[in-house]
């Protein structure tokens, strides 16, 4: 078949060329400038990943292991990059070489551009789809964050839909293929929960298409569809089988999984519930995919000058310094979060293209999609909407494991594009009846009723959030007049876009213009939109030279530490279990993870937070009492540190080293006794062993270990036993993957100290190795290589005899 280059390739040629040039203006400072965006998270997985990062650079090796955080845990958690794996050459390929993050932004793009073209939309509709897919409010915010992974995985949301749409739509090669590639790359950037509400988009589009099949009676041809692409998914899914069979793996023993002490409140396996939808949307938040600043924006927002709030504090006699800092960070949010970066914008046109998707759609697909929308909606709002989501909560299977029910608004802001451009397209396909016209009307009504209804219930509930109940009541009520005057902005604006929006409509209604002009006028309206309010939040002052040089430049604090070479942990006194600067240079008793060990989230609760705090408070009044910190003792806390300067640490000559012999050892039968029991103990004296995990005798022993090597996997010792017996390591024991040799042969390794490792040392001389080489791991890399060629293989194949058969 005859490829016509104007009409099937120089429209999807142009539509691409779109999305790399609008990624290279916006970001700009980072393409041509080498500058950086100020990322807290990334910063902080900068200074957890540091260890396993010099580790590969000084072996070539991955570290599966590391120290530097929460006493030790799996690397595998903080990076993995298994080797042979060639998930970031394809990454790098398909997003023609920009930098990461921002390359996920223009991943998301093509793969939008992908499904709403394997709908048969036309390609200006696609290309304006795509732009506020990626430019929505949620990717910036998130990206501003740090959030990287969670970017990349909703991008490639569109992708795994395209390959599923493909398939049930008779082009199964290509479908399967690209499902397959797509499942593979979601999985490679490990956010669970972005690939746990894509299953849900799956379902709904699946009970969708069963429902279409049967009433067909072709429920057989179903049936061989549906198995066509959980085929492309075990593909999809053992392409990336060694971070997922890791990932599931730690699952079991972080604070996701079950509970180890079965005294508390809620003893069922997963999150704590009031953890889980501490961040949840307001009902009436949702309202910010039409008016961004309807919950007044941010939670600090700088205000406009001579703002209501700037008069009224100028007013109380406030100096000029401190009136203009409170100008800048002003409290402006007034939602139900604890907090927010920002408002999740959707787009005023694509919202009033949805709902133009909700008339003129065809009704198969406006099912679907409204569907994925309302239950996407539904699970932002957490909290707020309790019935429903707590029923998932308990019920549905591994729900539990996740927190930040906000989040889901990132899919539904997947949704809304695609039946707003299915709406447009059906709508221009058919403008010329009167239906059309009526319902076009309809369509606008509806919306412009929406922001009118918005502003009627903000000035019903008075602008009040719970963050100005600090403040005087004279300021309070400036704040509440600033608040309006954003809501009543922003809701002029949006009415403004849509009004236009609707003009270029009518326009082609009234035959004044042509279809191609209009939906260009309205792309365009769509990126202003878009692009506006993303540069209230990401804008030219975000980015920075080499943020990371600055934020981990070495203090005279690191400088005293960084002077001793031996084996140890540090305790940073200042938010200790939500930091990872620490972790940059040194084995941390804190970090930075969203999924600590249970284990060691249960000792941070019972014992670690005790003792820090009777520690300050002690050492405050002149009192450093060292040994009074049994718990950091048996964790080898050498260093406490309070602040940057040099006479902000404190060395800790009670930390009992990285090995010891217990000369008493305290049976217990279960982890509440346990825990409980090292309130109580002499750590470097005493040791808790819990009898239900062994039948092996223990008894205590007497003698000296020295450690001889460290690498973040394998740790070598030295022994010197006079008595054989228990010995005692300050390491985090891990049930899956660490083995230990004593002399060369492999022993049992016993959990002692609720979480510490311990082992029976014979008399003598004696060599210890303690090595992490998990099975799975290991396993899985292999057969993971193998899959991710059979993808390529596929997706060449089907490519060229797609391309060979001619573009449909």
């Amino acid at each position: 078949m005859q490829i016509n280059f104007k009409k099937d390739i120089l429209p999807h040629f142009l539509g691409i060329l779109s999305f790399y040039l609008i990624v290279l203006l916006y970001f700009s400072p980072i393409v041509f400038e080498d500058k950086l965006m100020f990322q807290t998270d990334i910063l902080q997985w900068e200074g957890s990943a540091k260890e396993i990062l010099d580790h590969r650079e000084t072996t070539g090796e991955q570290a599966l292991w590391t120290n530097r955080m929460f006493g030790g845990m799996p690397a595998y958690l903080i990076h993995l990059q298994p080797k042979g794996d060639i998930t970031n050459v394809l990454t790098t390929l398909f997003t023609l070489g920009l930098p990461h993050p921002i390359n996920a932004l223009f991943f998301g793009m093509a793969a939008m551009y992908v499904l709403l073209i394997s709908f048969k939309i036309r390609s200006e509709i696609s290309v304006a789809g795509a732009w506020v897919f990626a430019f929505n409010t949620f990717n910036f915010l998130s990206l501003e964050a740090g959030h990287n992974a969670k970017i990349w995985a909703i991008c490639i949301v569109p992708l795994i839909m395209a390959g599923i749409h493909l398939t049930f739509t008779g082009r199964r090669l290509i479908g399967i293929a690209i499902t397959a590639l797509a499942v593979m790359l979601q999985l490679k950037f490990n956010h669970l929960q972005i690939t746990y509400y894509t299953l849900i988009l799956v379902a709904v589009y699946g009970m969708g298409q069963l429902i279409c099949f049967f009433n067909a009676k072709k429920l057989p041809e179903f049936i061989k569809i549906a198995a066509l692409l959980l085929l492309a998914a075990f593909i999809g899914t053992a392409g990336n089988s060694a971070r997922l069979i890791s990932v599931l793996e730690y699952g079991k023993y972080s604070t996701r999984g079950e509970r180890n002490l079965q005294d508390k409140e809620d003893s069922q396996a997963g999150l704590d519930r009031d953890y889980a939808f501490h961040w949840s949307q307001g009902k009436v938040e949702s309202l910010t995919l039409l008016i961004p600043n309807f919950y007044g924006g941010a939670s600090a927002q700088a205000l406009p000058e001579n703002s209501e709030s700037e008069k009224a504090l100028r007013a109380q006699g406030l100096e000029a310094g401190q009136v203009n800092e409170f100008i800048r960070g002003a409290p402006t949010y007034w939602g139900d979060q604890p907090g927010t970066g920002g408002p999740i914008y959707g787009g005023a046109i694509m919202v009033f293209l949805f709902v133009i998707g909700i008339l003129f759609a065809p009704s198969a697909y406006r099912n679907i999609f409204l569907a994925m929308a309302l239950v996407t909606l539904a699970l932002s709002w957490g909290k707020n909407l309790a019935w429903f989501n707590y029923t998932l909560f308990d019920y549905l299977p591994g729900y539990n494991k996740f927190r930040a029910a906000s989040m889901a608004l990132g899919i539904t802001l997947f949704a809304i594009p695609v039946l707003g451009c299915l709406g447009l397209e059906n709508l221009m396909a058919n403008i010329n009846t009167r239906k059309s016209r009526q319902s076009f009307f309809t369509a606008l009504g509806i919306t412009v009723g929406l922001i009118l209804l918005g502003m009627l219930i903000a000035s019903w509930m008075g602008y009040r959030g719970a963050a100005e109940e600090m403040y005087p009541e004279w300021l309070r009520e400036a704040l509440r007049a600033d608040r309006r005057k954003m809501l009543q902005s922003d809701a002029i604006r949006s009415l403004l876009f849509i009004a236009l929006t609707a003009a270029l409509i009518f326009a082609v209604m009234m035959q004044k213009t042509k279809n191609t002009w209009a939906l260009i006028g309205i792309s365009l309206l769509l990126l202003v939109d878009v692009w506006g309010v993303n540069r209230r939040y990401l804008d030219k002052d975000s980015f920075t030279y080499n943020p990371s040089q600055q934020y981990f430049a070495a203090t005279p604090a690191d400088q005293k530490i960084m002077a001793d070479q031996n084996y140890f942990r540090v305790l940073n006194l200042q938010n200790p279990f939500n930091e990872a600067r620490t972790s940059y240079r040194f084995n941390s008793i804190g970090g930075y993870h969203g999924a600590k060990m249970g284990r060691y989230q249960d000792l941070i609760e019972r014992a670690i937070n005790p003792e820090i705090s009777q520690f300050v408070q002690k050492a405050q009044e002149g009192n450093f009492d060292y040994e009074s910190i049994q718990v950091l003792n048996m964790l080898n806390t050498k260093y406490v540190m309070a602040g940057r300067g040099e006479n902000a640490v404190f060395v800790n000559p009670m930390a009992n080293g990285p090995a010891w012999f217990p000369a008493e050892i305290t049976t217990v039968t279960s982890n509440e006794e346990e825990i409980a029991a090292l309130t109580d103990l002499d750590t470097k004296t005493e040791a808790t062993f819990n009898s239900q995990q062994t039948h092996i005798a223990v008894n205590p022993g007497s003698g000296q270990v020295q450690i001889e090597n460290y690498q973040p996997g394998r740790l070598e010792y030295n022994a010197e036993v006079q008595q054989a017996g228990l010995a005692v390591f300050s390491e985090i024991y891990y049930p899956e993957g660490w083995r230990a040799f004593i002399n060369g042969e492999e022993t049992d390794i016993l959990r002692v100290n609720y979480l510490l490792r311990g082992l029976m040392l014979p008399e003598g001389n004696t060599s210890i190795v303690l090595e992490f080489s998990p099975k799975g791991y290991l396993t899985a890399s292999a057969i993971m290589v193998i899959f991710q060629y059979i993808i390529v293989i596929l997706l060449g194949t089907s490519l060229f005899l797609t391309f060979k058969k001619g573009i449909p």
